[in-house]
């Protein structure tokens, strides 16, 4: 909800969008000395493009009579994108690290507007339609998300997204967000989308690529924000050069971001179901050869399994400390159950875990130790030395895998509190 936004904002946003319907093109400014908006536009050699762009923010604007500004994060442009900018009425702030995200957050970090609208240079967006954004903003929203889709009624106009994209990756990766995150959103990757200038700091975004389109909503979900959706059109880019999307490099850097801020479906899913089935083949086959319908399953099978509960377990492992450095590093807030789980395991419960279970194991692997002795160290009858081996070593193992992920829980918690 913005602190600033008051029922006059509201007022005159609304009646600035019926004007837009009666074919008016201008609404009453409102009194506030504060900036309203500010239209962020990341830039890289947009000359072509840039000033029809400044003119679609400025009718955004005006129409709705707002108070705003246009910012442009010039990344580097060698084509004279900066005073094309300047001499239409911009505000140019120059950034020095390379990529789509390092020059959005230094749009959002200079934006003075107690609103954010961020979207392309390039002419595939018309900023008029950002109008309805703002007013969900207004009415509570934290940010909202432009769908191009016609899953969320939007439309692509011919020539404006490659079939791939179209068909493939944005369908893929924006179902794939939707299930990770629970979000309704069904256009992930929208580059027309706007947000208050406090939920752009309480994001803390951190990605410098292209994912932060993701970071934006995967952040804004894990930490329980209010996201909206209205739909837009997009237009064919006005440029003539290629796009600086890289299709296949860029769809992965998503796909990974996406996939390393959701634990709970990359680590511990997976982890406790190949726990469970190694645990019960281990039932099975861990005092002898079982035959079932005429399949016999024997020390292979009692090796596989315990191989599936060491993967199983450090993959279950690997989420805890993923959840704890979500908190060291501010990524989001895990579960409550994350939470509990993540103070029960102390570095002195876990020796304590780990020190039983070594020697469970020990006491496993002295029994084939013993043989090997009254053998006078010489063979031994495998069929009965082999399966406490294998059992005794994977419980010694699983107890090494406890303490190292308690203590790295417990350099994770000393970040978080020096932080």
């Amino acid at each position: 909800m913005l602190t600033t936004a008051t029922a006059e904002l509201i007022d005159s946003i609304q009646a600035g969008e019926a004007a837009n319907q009666r074919a008016s093109t201008h609404a009453a400014i409102p009194t506030s000395d504060t900036i309203d908006v500010s239209f962020v536009l990341p830039c890289l050699n947009e000359a072509k493009t840039l000033a029809a762009c400044i003119h679609s923010t400025n009718a955004c604007g005006t129409s709705l009579g707002l108070r705003f500004e246009t910012i442009i994060a010039d990344n580097g442009s060698t084509d004279g994108s900066q005073a094309i900018a300047l001499l239409h009425g911009a505000r140019v702030i120059n950034v020095r690290v390379r990529g789509y995200g390092a020059t959005l957050r230094a749009g959002f970090a200079s934006a003075r507007g107690t609103m954010i609208v961020m979207g392309d240079a390039d002419q595939s967006y018309d900023f008029r339609e950002a109008a309805p954004m703002l007013t969900r903003l207004v009415n509570g929203a934290d940010m909202v998300m432009g769908s191009r889709m016609p899953a969320g009624g939007g439309s692509i106009m011919p020539g404006a997204m490659p079939w791939k994209h179209r068909y493939i990756g944005n369908p893929a990766l924006s179902t794939l967000g939707r299930f990770l995150f629970r979000t309704p959103v069904t256009d992930f990757h929208c580059g027309l989308r706007a947000l208050t200038r406090s939920t752009a700091q309480r994001l803390d975004l951190r990605s410098d690529g292209m994912e932060l389109a993701s970071e934006m909503v995967a952040r804004a979900a894990l930490l329980g924000l209010r996201i909206d959706e209205v739909p837009i059109t997009l237009h064919k880019d006005g440029r003539d050069r290629p796009p600086h999307l890289r299709s296949w490099r860029d769809g992965w850097r998503h796909l990974s971001f996406m996939l390393c801020l959701a634990p709970r479906w990359t680590l511990l899913a997976p982890g406790a179901s190949l726990l469970a089935l190694g645990v019960f083949l281990i039932v099975l086959v861990g005092a002898g050869p079982l035959a079932i319908a005429g399949i016999r399953l024997d020390i292979h099978t009692l090796i596989a399994a315990c191989m599936m509960v060491l993967v199983g377990t450090q993959a279950m492992l690997a989420s805890l400390a993923a959840r704890g450095l979500a908190l060291s590093t501010r990524i989001g807030p895990p579960p409550k159950a994350a939470v509990y789980a993540l103070g029960l395991l102390t570095p002195f419960r876990a020796l304590c875990i780990g020190l039983g279970l070594g020697i469970a194991g020990l006491v496993l692997i002295a029994l084939p130790m013993t043989n090997w002795i009254n053998a006078s160290l010489g063979d031994l009858d495998q069929s009965q030395t082999l399966r406490p081996m294998i059992l005794g070593c994977t419980l010694m193992a699983l107890g090494a895998q406890v303490v190292s992920t308690a203590w790295l829980l417990a350099m994770l918690r000393v970040a978080r509190q020096s932080l």
